[in-house]
């Protein structure tokens, strides 16, 4: 219809004439509330936007010269951030004369990763920018994929109660006569 027509017929309805496709021959409109739209849509995408999963990079640092008490508990708070979906950016920083020995450093992110497992995956293989030798893990998608809680022991359902039948009524004879 001729769009002189279709603006006569929105105004009439108290509505708005919304073109949809301006490029389709001819071009396609809608007759709608156009306010009423946008609040809807607005809406729609506020509830996208909280389901999504914002991923963050948390850092666990390490030293050439880690205790070992040091590193089992920087690779547990990984694997813990690993098990939360959060990415973990494992970094080692040589100082001074340490830098000499770089494969010191390769051999405690790479024991990192070995240790770590199936947890996580490797996102970036280690490796050296400056001083600082660093490798990023992403949460595997085992980890992402847990399984929820169980509900607390005695609060299962139980099996559904199944009424016995009724015991067949047994006549007995009683003869008034008799009596």
């Amino acid at each position: 219809m001729a769009p002189f027509e279709a603006l006569k017929m929105a105004r009439e309805r108290s509505l708005d004439l919304v073109e949809i496709s301006p490029n389709a021959v001819p071009p396609v409109c809608k007759i709608q509330d156009y306010g009423k739209f946008l609040y809807e849509k607005d809406k729609s995408d506020r509830a996208a936007r909280k389901k999504q999963k914002v991923i963050v990079i948390k850092e666990v640092k390490f030293s050439v010269t880690v205790d070992e008490h040091d590193y089992q508990t920087k690779k547990n708070q990984a694997v813990r951030f690993l098990g939360e979906g959060d990415k973990v950016k494992a970094s080692l920083r040589f100082k001074g004369r340490q830098m000499a020995h770089r494969d010191l450093g390769y051999k405690i992110i790479n024991r990192l990763i070995l240790d770590i497992g199936e947890a996580g995956l490797v996102e970036f293989m280690p490796r050296m920018e400056g001083t600082t030798l660093h490798a990023i893990l992403a949460p595997s998608k085992k980890a992402e994929a847990a399984p929820k809680k169980p509900s607390a022991p005695g609060t299962e359902p139980s099996a559904p109660v199944v009424p016995k039948p009724p015991a067949p009524a047994v006549e007995t004879a009683a003869d008034p006569a008799q009596s």
